[in-house]
């Protein structure tokens, strides 16, 4: 919690964020104890947040199990997120080409805190190992599409955000050490597009391009997903690369104020 001394500061508001933050994909149902540890707030604050969202039709309580989990109203925050989101509704038409030009599937992430956050997606028709739907999040250090977010940034503030990191390897190819990502982070800026092989998970790899906003600071990527199972990353690299670029470029180009 927040323990700063700032007046206009609602820390009832940021008790009951903390609530619906704490359901995930391991912690689907909780009991009033659960929520509170995993709010990190103390039990009658648990249940007075948990009695508005429930009043407001944000939680539910399970009529057999008495344990609560979020509603699909939830979404409706989300949703009203993408609906405003003027570099969603630019890259749609250029993700849909890409696409369709590689026969494989695109992605758009936004940068939020140390990850990226997938905000657009076309999916091919054909197999991809890892579902990804919109609103999941991935780290930067170690993907290619925080790598090429990375890539566009003043050095320094790369630097912060991978010290910032939990770097932990999530496969054997996860490169963790600050300076060996750094090396990759360059190599990106360089090349104009950055690589993940299989160091977020086995079997998905991916090239990604930065889109830069107006002050010409990346403000997302946009990133192919390449299966291992039918791309080499040398010939995905060759083949793809150049139609990654250009549709973080043709992004660009369309995009009058963010």
């Amino acid at each position: 919690m927040n323990d700063n001394n700032d007046s206009l500061f609602n820390q009832s508001l940021e008790k009951g964020l903390a609530v619906l933050r704490a359901f995930n994909a391991t912690q689907r149902t909780m009991n009033l104890a659960e929520i509170a540890a995993a709010a990190d707030i103390n039990k009658s604050s648990a249940q007075r947040m948990v009695h508005t969202l429930e009043q407001l039709g944000y939680v539910r309580k399970h009529p057999q199990t008495k344990r609560f989990q979020l509603t699909p109203r939830v979404m409706e925050i989300g949703y009203n997120y993408l609906a405003a989101d003027t570099l969603v509704d630019v890259a749609n038409p250029f993700l849909a080409e890409l696409a369709q030009f590689t026969g494989e599937t695109t992605n758009l992430t936004e940068p939020e805190g140390l990850d990226m956050v997938y905000v657009a997606r076309f999916v091919a028709p054909k197999f991809i190992p890892i579902h990804m739907p919109i609103g999941s999040r991935i780290p930067m250090y170690c993907t290619g599409s925080g790598r090429a977010y990375l890539s566009a940034l003043p050095a320094a503030d790369t630097r912060q955000i991978l010290e910032a990191s939990d770097r932990q390897a999530h496969t054997r190819h996860t490169l963790t050490g600050i300076t060996d990502i750094l090396r990759e982070i360059d190599a990106s800026q360089q090349r104009g597009y950055a690589l993940n092989a299989e160091e977020l998970f086995l079997g998905d790899m991916s090239i990604a391009a930065p889109i830069l906003g107006s002050q010409g600071l990346p403000v997302a990527a946009v990133h192919v997903v390449v299966p291992s199972s039918r791309w080499t990353l040398e010939e995905a690299e060759r083949k793809l690369a150049p139609s990654v670029i250009e549709c973080a470029r043709a992004i660009r180009a369309s995009i009058r104020t963010l």
